[in-house]
């Protein structure tokens, strides 16, 4: 999903507010009710398990106020194609406000609360503390909409349970197992080379360390005006040279129930070892370690790369399809490369349960029936093929195997108009309640140059429940010193590959651990273990 990788940068994130402000909400943590909802009006209408409420809420001029935790949100209401059908179907205006932690405080503080509030951080203080400002979802969908339980996902709605047993928030791009089971939300991280290097170069090998190095020094030989290998930017986060290329190896995420430093595990350093030697022969260019996202995705659009490691290629489709209508024959394709050591397979990972955005009905909402009622619309068909493909008929056609196909008019509009398409009519750009699986339904959700990549990957992927949210909780000794030693970690991937000579790349490796020694890494891992465990359980492992 287009928007994750953009937020990683943004500093808007639930988990800064504080316990302090949060205590002014009301209800004490460990206060436990039997209906949240007694107090609150009754529906106006006969509420179904087998009819959305709003087809039976005949309502009219409704409205609710909309906080979402993010700046650059799009607060328009009802002047897209998009939203003009959801205030249609609904009877619903919504009035959306925006901001940063300071103004997410503020709300808390006041106690004047708007009626739904969206943050992204769901292991934050806020999201922790929910049963304090926010109703159950469960109490809500029982008083004024049943039919939430048929399109909410159980085990969604179980991850999210706090210690009351109830759930107060529900996610966009939430995966269940069983959507990966059923092979329905793409990957989005491989190995990629282009196709006219490839065929000049054949049969060489990319899955073992020393086939690795020697493959690059062919590629080099025969185009010599490329950089042989490159990988995502490390402005973010640690480039796709750590998690991803551990996913490749399909190093383990846990054992015995553990956190596993993949970090210094044995296949992956020795991997890492000879992409020292690939720098060495200087077929990794250090522009890479230097390059920002925007250099990067030049890069990628004029194809000067020859291989590439890329995680999240979906969101260097724009650049990766520009390169491949520009020359035809030598867009990049995924192949089997960089394998484990020790026979492991690749356990590529994608949005696990916890998702991206969590939107919840505070406690002040004025009408929680209408609140309910966007939930399930919007979780269900008519809300996820408008927010997806928009009218159909007019945007889209549903064929008979269950897919759906863009209109000749979407066409035109998606090639020649995208402004039209993102601001007009907003397909794709409502995304609070979306989900991987609906997007998936048209193959032209993605654009063509990465499709062949997702076929590779499909098989690969494997969810990584387990480790979500494991991190110590933000504001504490522990949180702070994580930080440092992922900061450490990022400088030394980097040293470790520039290193001079195999036995530098040992004494870096060296000096990290007892840096993670030095600054507490068996306590954070004492805490990660006991997450790990309950999230354990809340899967029934």
């Amino acid at each position: 999903m287009k928007y994750k990788g953009v937020f990683t940068k943004m500093v808007a994130v639930a988990g800064a507010a504080s316990m302090l402000v949060l205590a002014g909400c009301g209800g004490s943590s460990s206060a436990k009710t039997d209906d949240a909802t007694a107090n609150l009006p009754d529906p106006s209408y006969e509420v179904s398990a087998d009819t959305p409420a709003w087809k039976l809420d005949k309502t009219k001029d409704t409205k609710l106020t909309w906080y979402v935790n993010a700046d650059w949100w799009n607060k328009s209401w009802g002047e897209d194609l998009v939203t003009k059908q959801i205030k249609e179907d609904l009877n619903l205006d919504v009035e959306f406000i925006t901001g940063d932690n300071t103004k997410l405080n503020t709300f808390f503080a006041s106690g004047d609360m708007p009626d739904l509030i969206t943050i992204f951080d769901s292991s934050s203080q806020v999201a922790q503390t929910a049963n304090k400002w926010a109703l159950p979802l469960q109490d809500l969908a029982k008083k004024y909409d049943p039919y939430f339980t048929k399109v909410a996902q159980k085990q969604t709605l179980d991850w999210y349970k706090l210690k009351d047993g109830k759930t107060y928030g529900y996610p966009s791009y939430s995966n269940t197992s069983r959507d990966y089971e059923d092979g329905t939300i793409p990957p989005t991280d491989a190995f990629i080379i282009r196709k006219d290097v490839l065929d000049a170069i054949g049969d060489v090998d990319f899955k073992t360390p020393e086939g690795f190095v020697s493959a690059m020094k062919t590629i080099k030989e025969k185009f010599p005006d490329l950089v042989p290998f490159g990988f995502n930017s490390f402005d973010a986060s640690n480039s796709s040279l750590d998690a991803t290329l551990q996913n490749m190896l399909g190093v383990p995420i846990i054992k015995d129930g553990k956190f596993y430093e993949r970090n210094l595990d044995e296949d992956y350093v020795t991997w890492l070892k000879a992409l020292r030697q690939v720098h060495q022969d200087r077929n990794i260019s250090d522009d890479s370690f230097a390059d920002d996202e925007e250099t990067l995705k030049e890069k990628v659009s004029s194809g000067k790369y020859a291989t590439m490691l890329l995680q999240a290629f979906h969101q260097k489709g724009t650049e990766l399809q520009t390169w491949m209508s520009s020359n035809p024959g030598k867009e990049y394709v995924a192949v089997d490369a960089m394998e484990s050591t020790e026979g492991n397979e690749p356990t590529l990972s994608q949005a696990g349960l916890s998702g991206w955005t969590i939107t919840y009905i505070s406690k002040k909402t004025k009408n929680p029936a209408k609140a309910m009622q966007l939930y399930t619309y919007l979780l269900d068909d008519p809300g996820q093929y408008l927010v997806n493909f928009g009218i159909e008929g007019k945007t889209y056609t549903k064929n008979s195997d269950g897919t759906v196909s863009w209109t000749d008019e979407a066409n035109e509009v998606r090639a020649n108009e995208p402004e039209k398409f993102q601001k007009e009519w907003r397909i794709g750009e409502f995304v609070l309640f979306s989900h991987d699986r609906y997007k998936a339904l048209n193959k032209d959700s993605y654009v063509q140059a990465i499709r062949q990549m997702q076929d590779w990957g499909r098989d690969y992927l494997k969810p990584q429940f387990e480790i979500e949210n494991i991190s110590p909780d933000a504001n504490t000794p522990q949180s702070r010193s994580l930080s440092a030693i992922n900061t450490n970690w990022s400088t030394t991937l980097v040293s470790m590959i520039r290193a001079e000579s195999e036995k530098k790349f040992d004494e870096l490796l060296t000096t990290y651990e007892k840096f993670e020694k030095d600054n507490g890494i068996d306590q954070i891992n004492k805490i990660r273990d006991e997450k790990i465990a309950a999230n354990m359980k809340r899967l029934g492992e």
